[in-house]
């Protein structure tokens, strides 16, 4: 836990905001790009980035140091990207934006140019996992977290953690074989 991380958010939490500022400057980023394996959309990932720190604001006074600086800061950061899937889901349901072979328009940043097709239907085969499941998957293998920091983060069970990483493998290995069985048929 950052020494540093928890004297800012003492200091954010009696209002100061150049200490918010400054704490903002370190966590941005990775907010930002736990928001983008999400939302797959940067405006997106920039509306939740800056609600996150608008929560951190408000709410800075919560945080009693039981968990490290960053774990509060994931937990926040996936909260707030499922609701804002929730939402936004609700708001524009269609059959055709639920298909399953349908591939995602995202293109993440990190990714090279040859292998953006692949990544495109991986990112869609994780979309289809449930909010849990896509959520240990992400933090454990898009962000690289430790399997411990993952459970702290979603408040579970090591041992649970890793029943939801299997039944995401489980479920994508499945998934990912019928999106390829189906192009190999369709060329």
């Amino acid at each position: 836990m950052s020494k540093q991380d928890v004297i800012l958010l003492g200091k954010i939490a009696k209002g100061d905001k150049v200490a918010f500022k400054a704490f903002y400057v370190t966590h941005s980023s990775m907010v930002y790009n736990l928001a983008i394996s999400y939302l797959k959309n940067d405006q997106d990932a920039e509306e939740v980035t800056q609600d996150v720190f608008v929560n951190v604001f408000k709410k800075a006074f919560t945080f009693k140091g039981a968990s490290a600086v960053n774990t509060w800061l994931y937990r926040i950061t996936v909260n707030a990207s499922l609701n804002f899937l929730k939402k936004k889901k609700r708001s524009r349901m269609s059959p055709l934006e639920n298909s399953q072979f349908q591939i995602s328009d995202f293109l993440n940043p990190g990714v090279t140019l040859e292998n953006k097709e692949k990544a495109s239907i991986l990112f869609k085969a994780i979309d289809s996992l449930g909010d849990n499941q896509k959520t240990a998957f992400i933090l454990s293998f898009i962000e690289e977290l430790p399997r411990q920091e993952v459970a702290d983060i979603m408040e579970i069970s090591l041992k649970a953690t890793e029943s939801l990483l299997q039944r995401a493998k489980t479920k994508l290995r499945v998934d990912l074989g019928k999106i390829y069985e189906y192009r190999r048929k369709n060329k």
